[in-house]
């Protein structure tokens, strides 16, 4: 991402894991961990989008870590639907973030992995001060509920013309969970063109007050 992200690899479920990690100067707040789009068409910790949250996380005073999923690039394993994936997510917050402020992110089927580690750490009894879900998968897979006692600390971004996952299925998604979602007129899936303004979104969520918990 920058002349300072650190390469690193760690022992996950399946073998090694790739990991960037980027510091903030001044110390950081917490760790943000951010998952990337679907290993089998060309997701990678290096996709634009998930590095254009990771600069807004950074921006805000967080710590960084994206990280390779089981058979991308250099980790080792190979693709599992998301069960795999989700245990690769785990594996790396517990090399990472084990305890202390966590900020939960993630694109298309990376955000579909983040909404399954969302709930095993509410079955945890894990805080999560943010979560981030852009261009969420819901179309491809069984997305779980935001808990709700993270519904108000959650920011959903999607295009309005995404040609992956239609925003209508977002939409039916959120809707019973009354999460609103934040709409980007006039763009796809991969945010082409309009990436400040998804960094300034997600920038804005990270610096807002963490809400307090519902229910």
């Amino acid at each position: 991402m920058n002349v300072g992200t650190e390469r690193l690899v760690i022992e996950g479920p399946a073998g090694a894991i790739e990991v960037a990690r980027d510091v903030p100067s001044g110390g950081a707040q917490g760790v943000a961990l951010i998952a990337h789009p679907h290993p089998l068409f060309g997701g990678t910790l290096d996709n634009k989008v998930v590095q254009t949250v990771a600069r807004a996380a950074v921006q805000k005073g967080w710590t960084a870590i994206r990280f390779n999923f089981r058979g991308v690039q250099g980790s080792a394993g190979t693709y599992d639907e998301g069960r795999g994936e989700l245990a690769d997510w785990q594996a790396v917050m517990q090399a990472f973030a084990p305890t202390g402020p966590l900020c939960v992110a993630g694109f298309s089927f990376g955000a579909f992995v983040s909404c399954g580690a969302l709930a095993a750490l509410a079955a945890q009894g894990r805080d999560v001060q943010h979560a981030v879900l852009v261009g969420t998968a819901t179309t491809r897979f069984p997305v779980e509920a935001v808990p709700e006692r993270w519904r108000e600390r959650t920011l959903v971004v999607h295009g309005e013309s995404d040609d992956t996952v239609p925003l209508s299925d977002v939409m039916n998604w959120a809707r019973p969970q009354s999460l609103p979602v934040t709409v980007v007129p006039a763009v796809a899936h991969f945010f082409h063109g309009q990436l400040p303004l998804l960094k300034a979104l997600v920038a804005r969520h990270l610096e807002a007050p963490r809400a307090a918990h519902v229910g």
